[in-house]
């Protein structure tokens, strides 16, 4: 029995009944499944534990035989002659790690009570109002487009005239930017072109103030994701201050841009996550519902703004897969209840993303219902039934001498095109490609073959029938479609496809026979013998060689202006959708126009046809090697902060704005991200030599913390060392997100909640971080809000000689 009431014996000779396991470890018993569970603590980093207790509800002091766990007090060890080593034979005292609960404070009876309960929300609303005056500060101050603001400026002003568009990103965004030009009262007849300056009638500051606002949002986020990852009170504020005063976040949350929306999507998935793993000691509860539905939520909200938001869900994905692993484990949760958490996170993870993700497409479709610029990405279906189209007009059955547009039917298919360029490679003979935009150079016309009578405008009508070996003349250059036994220049297995000749001279490789595949409305092609507009489906069968026209996204380089490649096919797939085709738009003065909009295109083909033709169009943004992009970086710059961009002109009566992060910021972030490597490495080869450097719990945290910075790092910018796209350093603005996780992480694991240093050491440690955080943001901050006047009187602002603030 111990001499004081307040101490606990502890029995350390080892027993004779039970030995340990062969693993070595300790045997801990789990509760009963059936017993209902004690109540937890909430552990408050910043409270006492009686204070503490009084902010819950119900909560009874420990009993005095009972020592809880506190992260600020030094835990007492008996380390003898071994320097600390086998914690489980010397422990004083046993030491419980709390996990939380859900705060039931009974209502505030008076205004003081009402701040007492809420003041740790005091120092977050002080944080969010500083972040509206930096994001609103001067936010007009430059009255021109700038930068990629004449992209989604005009995006937004198509869906205010309702016009259909095509981009290579998600619509979310670009409606949110829509929503934000109709708040302020634009008309959306602006064409957003760069360098231009805003007319008076265009409201751009206040379209910059409302996408700003979730730039503002991105601090308090960052505060209380901070605190559900445990961290220290004064890491709390670390964190929040790095992401006010990062001046990359401030300078690319100002303007009409989608990457403020991004971040704090990114920023609110990771919270959500936080939230929900927090809950995981009350699982199928509302709470632990609410966090893991929100997490989905706000992933199918970040994968609907950019594609990029697929990085934050792959580490969603990972944590659900630990989480399941280690619940798998378990042997004494049943069966059933495994299953349900796996049908859970199926539903909330899974499920609801791809229902954001799609309402997304369908909000899009709905408000783009008229013709506009991107019609031709979509299947000439789809495209019918936009306001405003000419197909109505367009006649019913083709014949010889139609002038016709053929559109690819393969997913992200294109129209038939060419132009005057050639090929720099094989025939050298005219280029034929497909293109995604509407243009004159896409019109071909159905013409007799050379040994049969010419075509005679006059003569008796003849239609193109199933069977018909004929030849496409290009409209504009007169050239005819043409292959020939050379390799075409992407896919080598396949032959070149070219324009030869004229309308006098020309050979049988000139010839094509039309093979139709079927109908849409009429059917199998034995129902029919003419070849309507929009609905039948058509394969082009070369005469001489016997392959098939086919066009399947593979992207010409420079030279081919980024277009898709045109190939004669060798193999016969009668299933491959990439060798169809079918009449898009036609002209035949001969022949009456036919309303032929009467066929709908499905929701999920349109989804699908468009994410497709996404996918090709991002595809393509591939550096060009022969001309220089200024603007442009590689991944390999981003960590270490070795290039900006420079969003505007560089006059000296313009204001100039510079995407650079504050360097104290990137450099420690990606510093401490090796460090955590070393760090990690250096405790398992302690803890291998039994030395004890954590108590009970404690190195799952510091586990959880770091894998949550450093997964997210990894997800968010390794992909781009694989991508072959064209990069800028604003790809880098997510990752950097988890790089702050990081560097707080371990200077609160280090300092700031260190047992071994005084209170007065961390408070030194604290404030050199905050004099080096905000002092690097003020003497930067001009790149954020704007730098007037001539760049060389700036003093000071080329850190790195890479930086071309004062280069030409």
């Amino acid at each position: 029995m111990p001499s004081n009431p307040g101490e606990v014996a502890l029995e350390i000779d080892s027993p004779t009944e039970s030995p340990r396991a062969s693993s070595e470890f300790e045997e801990v018993s789990y509760p009963t499944w059936s017993q209902p569970r004690a109540e937890e603590e909430l552990p408050l980093h910043y409270m006492g534990e009686d204070k503490a207790r009084r902010r819950v509800k119900g909560a009874q002091a420990a009993p005095e035989s009972t020592v809880m766990f506190d992260a600020d007090s030094p835990a007492e060890y008996d380390q003898g002659d071994d320097g600390g080593k086998d914690v489980y034979a010397k422990l004083r005292q046993h030491q419980t790690p709390v996990s939380r609960m859900r705060r039931t404070s009974a209502p505030p009876t008076s205004v003081s009570e009402f701040i007492q309960q809420n003041l740790e929300h005091l120092p977050p609303a002080i944080y969010t109002l500083l972040s509206c005056w930096t994001r609103f500060h001067d936010i007009g101050k430059s009255p021109y487009v700038v930068w990629d603001e004449a992209h989604f400026g005009k995006f937004g002003s198509h869906y205010l005239k309702r016009e259909f568009y095509f981009d290579v990103h998600p619509p979310l965004g670009k409606m949110l930017v829509g929503l934000a030009g109709l708040l302020s009262g634009y008309n959306g007849n602006y064409e957003f072109k760069s360098g231009e300056q805003y007319p008076d009638d265009v409201p751009f500051v206040a379209m910059r103030v409302m996408l700003a606002t979730f730039g503002v949002a991105m601090v308090p986020l960052g505060w209380y994701t901070a605190v559900e990852l445990g961290m220290s009170r004064r890491a709390c504020h670390l964190v929040a201050l790095m992401v006010l005063c990062d001046v990359a976040w401030l300078a690319i949350s100002r303007f009409i841009l989608l990457d403020s929306m991004l971040l704090f999507f990114t920023f609110l998935t990771v919270y959500c996550l936080t939230k929900f793993n927090n809950q995981q000691h009350e699982p199928f509860s509302f709470d632990w519902w609410t966090w893991l539905s929100f997490t989905g939520l706000s992933i199918g909200m970040v994968c609907s703004v950019k594609w990029i938001g697929l990085f934050v869900t792959a580490l969603v994905g990972v944590y659900t897969i630990e989480d399941l692993w280690e619940k798998f484990g378990d042997l004494k949760m049943p069966v059933r209840t495994y299953i349900r958490h796996w049908v859970a996170r199926a539903g909330c993870l899974i499920g609801l993303p791809i229902i954001v993700y799609l309402i997304s497409f369908k909000l899009h479709f709905l408000i783009l219902n008229h013709s506009g610029p991107g019609d031709a990405q979509m299947s000439s279906l789809f495209q019918a039934h936009l306001v405003g189209n000419d197909f109505s007009r367009s006649p019913l059955e083709a014949a010889y001498g139609s002038r016709v547009t053929l559109k690819n039917m393969g997913w992200g298919g294109g129209l038939l095109h060419s132009h005057v360029q050639t090929y720099p490679v094989g025939s050298s003979q005219q280029q034929v490609t497909c293109y995604h935009y509407k243009d004159e150079n896409n019109d071909w016309v159905f013409l007799p073959r050379w040994e049969e009578p010419e075509y005679n405008p006059n003569g008796e009508l003849q239609f193109v029938k199933h069977g018909d070996v004929l030849r496409l003349s290009h409209f504009s250059t007169g050239r005819n479609m043409h292959s020939h036994a050379i390799p075409a220049p992407v896919t080598k297995t396949a032959y070149e496809v070219s324009g030869y000749g004229n309308q006098t001279i020309g050979d049988s490789h000139d010839y094509w026979m039309v093979e139709v595949v079927d109908d849409i409305r009429r059917g199998h092609r034995n129902n029919f013998e003419t070849i309507h507009t929009l609905t039948t489906r058509l394969r082009f069968k070369h005469w001489k060689l016997g392959c098939y026209l086919r066009a399947a996204n593979a992207v010409l380089p420079q030279w081919g202006f980024k277009q898709i490649e045109v190939s004669c096919e060798k193999e016969d797939n009668p299933r491959d959708e990439h060798t169809y085709w079918n009449i898009e738009s036609h002209i035949n003065d001969r022949l009456p126009p036919a309303e032929i909009t009467h066929i709908r295109s499905p929701f999920f083909r349109d989804f699908w046809h468009l994410n497709v033709a996404m996918m090709t169009s991002n595809n393509a943004l591939i550096p060009d090697p022969d001309k220089e992009d200024i603007l442009a970086s590689k991944p390999f710059d981003w960590p270490w902060l070795h290039l900006g961009l420079r969003m505007c002109g560089w006059g000296d009566n313009q204001t100039k704005y510079y995407l650079l992060g504050t360097p104290v910021i990137w450099w420690s972030g990606t510093a401490s991200l090796g460090i955590s490597l070393v760090v990690f490495v250096v405790y398992l080869l302690r803890m291998q030599r039994k030395y004890v450097d954590f108590a009970p719990g404690e190195w799952d945290h510091f586990l959880y913390v770091g894998k949550i910075a450093l997964f997210g790092w990894c997800f968010h910018y390794l992909p781009f060392l694989i991508m072959g796209r064209v990069t800028y350093v604003h790809h880098y603005l997510p990752a950097l997100y988890f790089s702050v996780l990081m560097v707080a992480h371990l200077i609160d694991h280090f300092f700031l909640s260190a047992r071994s240093l005084s209170e007065r050491t961390k408070w030194a440690v604290f404030a050199f971080c905050v004099i080096s955080i905000v002092g690097t943001f003020w003497w930067f901050r001009g790149v954020a809000f704007g730098i007037d006047g001539p760049i060389n009187d700036h003093k000071g602002l080329g850190w790195r000689k890479s930086w071309n603030i004062y280069s030409l």
